[in-house]
């Protein structure tokens, strides 16, 4: 399951996103969690230390090595050099599963121990000096689209991703690449406005989206949410000394996380695991083709020399039960 945390800048998605990793890590059930958000909180929401979470290595260095390892054998693809973010999977294409080892797993995650449990963290990285002026940062999220394009997960295997604040994920198709999309809002005016951007962008694509309200602290500002976002409104979130403390780089066992705080993340695993009846292979590989088609006409062809509209396989439908489609290398 393909699980998303969005919200404005301040709204706590990257807590509450660390906060269901852990959970899902409690409950044993398989995960990697992905920064992709600039800002790069993830890792220390987890518990990493300052020097920990920077000797994250960053997928956006390791692009060539994702392209070449995800192309195969396609013969669609002539080279990793004009693979592009949106770049979607056909005959050939290696993929990915989120319970195995291979070369991109190797060089972009690291293992988080969360009390005693393990989950793998992938991040894109931060800007770099190398990048101020000249980089866009959809550059850097390239690599999780691409990842996320070329993944193949069941009902009991879940990837966590942190997305950047607001609505800049609209900037590409990635959006569209979740089971379930939870958009953390806290009860003001500025922290619905993200929602009701998020809702009319998501509208034609069929995203499923719901409202985890954060900072709750009583009645007036629940009722404010429910007016706002009406049935959208999954849980609510209050203060809690746990993850004060775990922010005070005081970390305590999991299980001693608020009573209430565990019924949130249980609803939030409940409604997740209940958007897999909803899976349509089908349309997730025609919102694939769609989006590459448009970044291939934009720009993608005049940045690669290639005609990009040329890697689709009209007959290829990515599937839960596929395997990876390509030998692994040596």
């Amino acid at each position: 399951m393909k699980i998303a945390f969005v919200g404005k800048g301040g709204s706590g998605k990257t807590t509450l996103s660390s906060l269901f990793i852990r959970h899902l890590a409690a409950t044993a059930t398989p995960v990697i969690a992905v920064d992709a958000d600039i800002n790069q909180h993830l890792g220390a929401a987890l518990g990493l230390d300052e020097d920990q979470a920077a000797a994250l290595p960053a997928m956006g260095a390791h692009l060539p090595l994702i392209k070449d390892y995800l192309r195969g054998d396609n013969p669609r693809i002539a080279s990793a050099d004009t693979m592009i973010k949106t770049t979607p999977p056909g005959a050939g294409s290696r993929l990915l599963r989120v319970v195995e080892d291979n070369p991109v797993y190797a060089a972009c995650a690291r293992d988080v121990r969360l009390d005693d449990r393990t989950v793998r963290l992938l991040a894109t990285g931060p800007f770099t000096e190398s990048d101020l002026g000249v980089a866009c940062y959809h550059s850097k999220v390239g690599a999780v689209e691409l990842c996320l394009n070329h993944l193949v997960d069941g009902r009991q295997e879940y990837v966590v991703v942190d997305m950047t604040a607001g609505s800049d994920s609209f900037a590409s198709g990635m959006f569209t690449r979740f089971d379930l999309t939870f958009l953390v809002a806290e009860p003001t005016r500025k922290g619905v406005a993200v929602y009701r951007q998020y809702k009319e962008y998501a509208r034609d694509f069929g995203v499923e989206l719901k409202v985890v309200g954060n900072k709750v602290q009583g009645p007036d500002d629940l009722a404010f949410l429910r007016e706002q976002v009406g049935d959208d409104l999954l849980v609510t979130v209050g203060h809690s000394d746990w993850v004060r403390a775990m922010e005070k780089g005081r970390p305590a066992p999991f299980v001693e996380l608020e009573d209430a705080n565990h019924e949130a993340l249980r609803t939030l695993h409940a409604t997740a695991d209940a958007a897999y009846e909803g899976r349509d292979w089908e349309r997730y590989t025609q919102q694939m083709v769609h989006f590459h088609l448009k970044n291939a006409e934009s720009w993608g062809n005049s940045k690669t020399g290639a005609d990009l509209t040329s890697q689709v396989d009209p007959g290829f439908v990515l599937s839960e039960g596929m395997a990876t489609t390509a030998p692994q290398p040596a």
